[in-house]
């Protein structure tokens, strides 16, 4: 088994090489995705101000459980909804480095169901 520390340098080298073929746009922002051990984070991001758009977390949303598929699709829901808000349709999906399946795959899902494009 790989260990941690090992698995999250392997990680952020296939992240690096992600971004620097994911640009996000003023028209088209990137929706970044982070996963921890009992959390999950997403952002709409425009790279070209350096801005984030929209945000949203399972510590922010206070939910009881945080860590599993369920609340994946709760902030993927919860994140395009905030975007729509500000008027985004279309963004570019960053997986983060991590496994496209799982809690990314969920959020990913849930985020197009809530009407966002990617």
């Amino acid at each position: 088994m790989i260990p941690q520390r090992k698995r999250n340098e392997i990680r952020k080298r296939i992240h690096a090489r992600i971004r620097a073929k994911v640009q996000g746009t003023s028209e088209r922002p990137r929706l970044n995705v982070y996963r921890s051990l009992n959390h999950i984070y997403a952002q709409v991001i425009d790279d070209s101000k350096g801005a984030t758009i929209a945000s949203a977390s399972t510590v922010a949303a206070k939910m009881k459980t945080s860590g599993n598929v369920a609340a994946a699709k709760e902030i993927g829901k919860l994140v395009a909804e905030r975007a729509k808000e500000k008027g985004i349709k279309k963004v570019v999906f960053d997986r983060g480095g991590y496994l496209y399946h799982g809690r990314i795959k969920a959020l990913a899902d849930a985020a197009r169901e809530a009407g966002l494009e990617f």
